[in-house]
């Protein structure tokens, strides 16, 4: 398949006029061809016009219609073959086998939503009887289904040019739920951008869904993502990236005549917690995985493990040794973008004015490289200088050293929101554990014990989310089936005739749905 450089309006190719951009090659550190045309407010209009046109036919399909269309998406996306993670890689600097699993996960997670689809679950059909006979007063019949939204606008994020990008766990997620999509492309995966696009619209056609079921815009700067976010069209906002570019979305939507939820996934630092007693057993172990975790990816990973929190003995001191000697056999690598690399710098430089650097891994040739780095702070320092758990997006962690178990609870509740913790145990650590357990169920979306948090299951029970900063909405997941629960909100119908009520509350259950009727759970 060709990449043109065009925007996709609903069925329509749509070459903007606004501006020119091209993908980047941070690797080559060259322009890619073809040149896109960026487009503005216009073109936003025209898809959102187009996405709230189609709302009311999308969201009615049968739902053996919307799964195959999201099998459908996954379908023609492998169908792309090479010339998506070769593309993908010129853009991205990412390694082959990276992006061939990223975009198995692409495909597993809209077939993951095809499935939910069809269970129905999601809908929530409660039915509550009418008990005209009972005193003082009767009841009405009620019932309750979920219902989408309306279109959504979801942002491509620069870490994941398939899993979190047009066809990503946003899209998959809010066309599960019934919304059509409109996306805004990330400027640095234009091209990969376009390939999955053509892939959704042609998904689209081929299931006679409407035309604006879809859209994807390109432009330059913000003006762009500013103006979708504020059409009224758009009734919710999918986003991964900074706290800044967050806030900013977050805050167009609060000021809108009729506000609507922003879900952004923003900033997380994931803190460790090294017990005692793993450090004693396996310290020289969890050293080599820490920092393998942390330089996966050249760091580039919303869940990399930027702080780890110890108690001072002998066991840490070695686990830091170690975990330094690993760290200097890493050599620098390229980043995303140049503009990526060189926030990079810039904050481990301002770090390097308020911590000791105690490792740094080995220079080299790379174009928008980053070099990793290791830090060492007492936790006492650490409370002191709240810059010290600020995210710094790249291959960099803080280790924080705590003389005894109150000051590492202390340290635990100063912290902001985050999308991770993770305790490293053994047996002898339980009773410490458990006093952090609390702490950190107040504090993060996902605990995790002997483990390392780079890497996320797309699944049932997989919680991609947390308390501010790490998400502007501590009640959803961006990966996982209970994703879909963002883009819906419950309607009751009281005392509907039968005509009128939806199949999903309808007294024979022609969707052979799980409902909760008067209490009891089942195929009733």
């Amino acid at each position: 398949m060709k990449i043109t450089g065009d925007m996709l309006i609903g069925a329509s190719a749509v070459r903007g006029t606004d501006a020119t951009l091209r993908a980047f090659d941070p690797a080559r550190n060259a322009d890619l061809e073809p040149a896109f045309g960026g487009g503005g407010a216009a073109e936003v209009a025209r898809a959102c016009e187009l996405a709230e046109a189609a709302f009311d036919d999308y969201r009615h399909a049968p739902f053996e219609t919307r799964a195959q269309f999201l099998e459908a998406i996954a379908d023609n996306i492998i169908a792309l073959g090479d010339t998506l993670i070769e593309r993908a890689m010129a853009e991205s600097a990412l390694p082959k086998a990276r992006l061939e699993g990223e975009r198995a996960r692409t495909v597993g997670q809209l077939r993951l939503f095809a499935s939910l689809v069809r269970e129905g679950r999601w809908l929530c059909a409660t039915l509550d009887s009418a008990q005209p006979d009972r005193k003082p007063l009767p009841r009405s019949d009620l019932r309750l289904q979920k219902i989408p939204l309306g279109p959504v606008a979801v942002f491509g994020a620069s870490n994941f040019p398939l899993a979190f990008s047009v066809a990503g766990g946003d899209s998959a997620a809010a066309f599960a739920a019934g919304c059509p999509v409109v996306v805004k492309s990330h400027p640095a995966h234009l091209g990969t951008s376009e390939l999955v696009g053509r892939a959704v619209q042609k998904a689209v056609a081929d299931n006679g869904l409407p035309e604006g079921t879809f859209s994807l815009v390109v432009g330059a700067g913000n003006a762009i993502g500013e103006a979708l976010v504020a059409h009224p069209a758009i009734q919710a906002v999918g986003f991964t990236g900074s706290r800044r570019g967050g806030l900013a979305l977050v805050d167009i939507a609060a000021k809108r005549p009729v506000p609507i939820p922003v879900f952004a996934e923003m900033s997380s630092v994931n803190p460790v917690f090294a017990l005692p007693g793993a450090l004693e057993t396996r310290g020289d172990t969890l050293a080599a995985a820490y920092i393998d975790s942390v330089t996966l990816g050249v760091g580039q990973f919303c869940t990399n493990p930027g702080l780890v929190i110890g108690l001072e003995d002998s066991d840490l001191d070695d686990f830091i040794d170690n975990a330094a000697a690993a760290l200097e056999k890493k050599s620098a690598q390229t980043m995303l973008t140049a503009g990526i690399a060189a926030a990079y710098a810039d904050g481990v430089k301002h770090r390097d004015a308020t911590a000791k650097r105690i490792a740094t891994g080995e220079s080299g040739e790379a174009a928008s490289g980053a070099l990793p780095a290791l830090y060492r702070v007492s936790a006492e320092d650490f409370l002191a200088k709240p810059q010290l758990a600020e995210e710094i997006f790249g291959p960099t962690s803080v280790i924080v050293v705590c003389r005894d178990e109150d000051e590492m609870i202390s340290v635990a509740r100063r912290l902001e929101g985050q999308l991770t913790a993770t305790l490293l145990m053994e047996k002898d650590d339980v009773e410490l554990a458990r006093r952090l357990l609390p702490v950190l169920e107040r504090k993060v979306g996902r605990i995790l014990a002997n483990g390392f948090p780079t890497g996320v299951e797309v699944s049932y029970a997989m919680m991609h989310g947390g308390p501010f900063p790490a998400t502007s909405d501590s009640r959803s997941t961006s990966v996982g089936a209970m994703a879909i629960e963002r883009f819906l909100r419950p309607v009751c119908y009281q005392d509907l005739p039968a005509a009128l009520l939806p199949a999903a509350l309808a007294d024979d259950n022609p969707l052979n749905l799980w409902r909760l009727r008067d209490g009891e759970l089942g195929p009733n």
